[in-house]
């Protein structure tokens, strides 16, 4: 006897599929899942360096803000029926802790993000999910009256509804290769342009200091023209060819779409949380206080030693000299340098290094209400396949829990409504 065909399909166990899979079955749908990994959830091991951003605190349209203004728009009617709190109850209910930062930011308290997928496969597993893992998919059917089923493993399954949740193509490595998008396009929608969202840079000329330094708790900034075009609060590192980290990953969207402008240069406030007249206040006050010592200290208070000195020599000090000795002109040398300390040009985002991409499936195309295809019958898509990428901090793995969840949700009742 021949295997049961199922009412839906999902392609791509990450977290919108998974999400898709789940209220699919939970609906009573007879729900197949194709995973080209050996296991699920693979990009939500990755996330939040491995401890996995679960999601953003607060309510929905303050969540809904850090997105651009079309993104939210589409975003809104899916945030409203699975929401954060939704998502976060579905995995302390299984037994996770978890803690928000005082940035919004959710995180397992214990544990990381491997305990995060446990739980999610559990999940599928109880709820009768069929799931087919390093199970790849190579083709779409379809035809004018619809979606006819797919191709894995060589083997044509039929089934009259897919949930495309695939991906789009950061990491790499962890399956997202942007297979969605040519079936996608393919039936009938427009792909927008991808770019990088929250990646790396590669600066030129490479930084001169160690692979690994990091900065707390700084402000990076990205210039173009002179003009300040895009800026991010948080904690950065040095890497073998640029710079990451939070506030790199934050500011690399909109470099990457400004690159073809023109230059862009980016430069880092050390003591982001004092503006310049308080620097000079805090300054003068150290050196009345201590005129036999030395500078050294007071840059170190601002950044690793590694740093500050490569600051103070730029700032024309001399090894030695006194606070008493300053003159002026270093003094005020070197409040710019600490404020605007210069990391080198943008040379290039990495869109293969990045957490999402912007671009994808165009928004015009899909119901934000339902997640289906405006172009093609039997077609549902979500998550990252869109063309939807927020900030850093939890927003994009929300984008893809409440989308997915729709999107199974709408698949499971057309198929159940015949």
């Amino acid at each position: 006897m021949g295997e049961v065909e199922p009412d839906v399909v999902v392609v791509g166990a990450g977290a919108a599929g998974i999400l898709a899979s789940l209220r699919a079955a939970e609906l009573g749908a007879k729900v197949r899942l194709y995973e080209k990994n050996n296991r699920i959830g693979i990009k939500i091991l990755v996330s939040g360096g491995g401890k996995c951003n679960i999601t953003h605190d607060g309510e929905v349209e303050d969540v809904l803000r850090a997105f651009r203004p079309k993104e939210a728009r589409f975003l809104r009617p899916s945030f409203y029926r699975y929401t954060n709190r939704d998502i976060v109850d579905l995995l302390v209910n299984a037994g996770l802790e978890v803690y928000t930062r005082p940035d919004g930011r959710i995180f397992p308290t214990k544990g990381d993000a491997k305990q995060v997928v446990r739980i999610l496969g559990d999940r599928l597993v109880q709820a009768g999910v069929d799931v087919r893992l390093s199970a790849p998919v190579s083709e779409v059917l379809f035809d004018e009256l619809g979606v006819q089923g797919l191709v894995a493993g060589g083997t044509h399954i039929l089934c009259p509804r897919i949930v495309l949740s695939v991906g789009g193509s950061s990491y790499p490595a962890s399956g997202t290769t942007g297979d969605g998008w040519p079936w996608a396009k393919a039936m009938g929608h427009t792909i927008e342009k991808i770019r990088p969202a929250l990646a790396p840079i590669v600066t030129d000329p490479e930084p001169a200091f160690t692979q690994g330094l990091s900065l707390q708790e700084v402000c990076l900034k990205a210039r173009q023209a002179g003009k300040v075009i895009e800026k991010w609060t948080g904690d950065m590192v040095f890497t073998r060819h640029g710079v990451s980290g939070p506030c790199v990953l934050g500011v690399s969207r909109v470099v990457a779409e400004r690159m073809s402008e023109g230059k862009i240069s980016l430069e880092v406030d050390l003591a982001q949380a004092n503006s310049f007249e308080q620097l000079h206040a805090i300054l003068d006050a150290f050196i009345a206080e201590t005129p036999r010592k030395t500078l050294g200290e007071f840059v170190r208070r601002f950044a690793p030693e590694a740093l500050s000195d490569s600051v103070l020599e730029k700032a024309g000090y001399v090894q030695g000299t006194v606070n008493a000795n300053f003159s002026k002109k270093v003094r005020n040398k070197l409040i710019e340098l600490i404020k605007a300390w210069p990391l080198g040009n943008v040379h290039h985002v990495p869109i293969e290094k990045g957490e999402v991409v912007a671009g994808g499936v165009s928004l015009d195309e899909v119901d934000p209400h339902t997640m289906r295809s405006l172009k093609m019958r039997g077609l549902y898509l979500c998550g990252e396949i869109l063309d939807i990428a927020g900030p850093i901090g939890g927003y994009n793995l929300q984008a893809a829990w409440s989308s997915g969840y729709v999107a199974g949700e709408t698949a499971a009742n057309d198929a159940l409504e015949g």
